[in-house]
């Protein structure tokens, strides 16, 4: 495989704060031709299988994927990790333990909100996270909106749950040595996600990206729906620095809220390495099938 590829390699379903089921994602990927696909849920495997197995029924290759939120300077910093079994133990139970504060956190963010006349939102975003170990600022988000508060969940982050406003909580997550070894140990591959979303200096920056490979990491997101075009050259620029493979995914959410589509961004750059090339023997292949049939499970 090179790197004029469709792959889409960080997507989240209902199993974490996404609104799509793993098998709608799969034929969502399916129809805009995304030839390698990955589901990352926040903290979660638990819808490996299921995407797994939808994939291979409309002949998609696969990769095993999550993405594992850390700590890095006071910041939270997201760890997408890929090619990984998801039988392995140590990663499920260190997923187990980051899930583990998202309750606490949650009931915090609904007093902060409450103490600006917003209330009852850890009830509204229960309803839509479903699972107080998944819950997150994304559902708190969708309750806003749906409450009326804002138009759409990207307001809904401006006005109150970054740092500085009434609904946000800062959270230890796990550390980046962590999430690097669980991955690493479970046979994966590590990959600093949208790493332009972060409001680290240039000298915060260069220490995550060099403590990142110090703990094995091996990759980083280029090619992002977080990023601009500026920034795909400055992240193709930083991977080369470090040594890093390059990466590429939408972070699609939900037909209603993701500004970026599955398989919709640019190819990577040719002169980059592909992360999908340290993982060839860790991709699920899956059977071709017929167009007649492809077109039966799309959404």
């Amino acid at each position: 495989m090179t790197s004029i590829l469709n792959a889409d390699l960080h997507c989240h379903s209902v199993v974490s704060d996404g609104t799509l089921t793993p098998e709608a994602l799969a034929a969502r990927a399916k129809t805009y031709g995304v030839e390698l696909w990955a589901l990352t849920d926040h903290d979660e495997i638990g819808g490996q299988q299921r995407a797994a197995a939808a994939a291979k029924a409309i002949g998609l290759h696969y990769l095993t994927g999550v993405e594992i939120s850390v700590t890095f300077i006071h910041q939270t910093v997201h760890i997408v990790g890929l090619g990984f079994d998801a039988n392995n133990t140590a990663l499920q139970q260190g997923l187990i333990n980051t899930r583990g504060g998202r309750g606490q956190r949650a009931r915090e963010m609904s007093d902060g909100l409450a103490k600006v006349g917003i209330h009852g939102a850890y009830e509204g975003a229960l309803k839509f996270a479903g699972n107080l170990e998944l819950i997150s600022r994304t559902h708190f988000a969708r309750f806003l909106v749906e409450s009326g508060v804002c138009r759409e969940t990207n307001e809904v982050f401006r006005k109150y749950l970054t740092e500085g406003k009434p609904g946000y909580v800062e959270h230890r997550w796990a550390s980046l040595k962590d999430a690097v070894t669980w991955i690493r140990e479970a046979g994966g591959v590590a990959v600093i996600a949208h790493p332009a979303r972060y409001k680290f200096s240039t000298n915060e920056e260069f220490a995550l990206f060099t403590e990142f490979k110090s703990h094995g990491g091996q990759g980083v997101e280029v090619v992002t729906g977080s990023h601009s075009a500026p920034e795909y050259l400055v992240y193709a620029d930083m991977a080369r620095e470090f040594g890093l493979a390059a990466s590429r995914g939408s972070d699609f959410h939900s037909p209603d809220e993701s500004h970026t589509e599955l398989g919709t961004l640019p190819y990577l750059s040719g002169t980059l390495t592909p992360v999908w090339e340290l993982l060839t023997d860790r991709i699920q292949l899956a059977p071709v099938v017929s167009a007649e049939a492809a077109a039966c499970n799309a959404p």
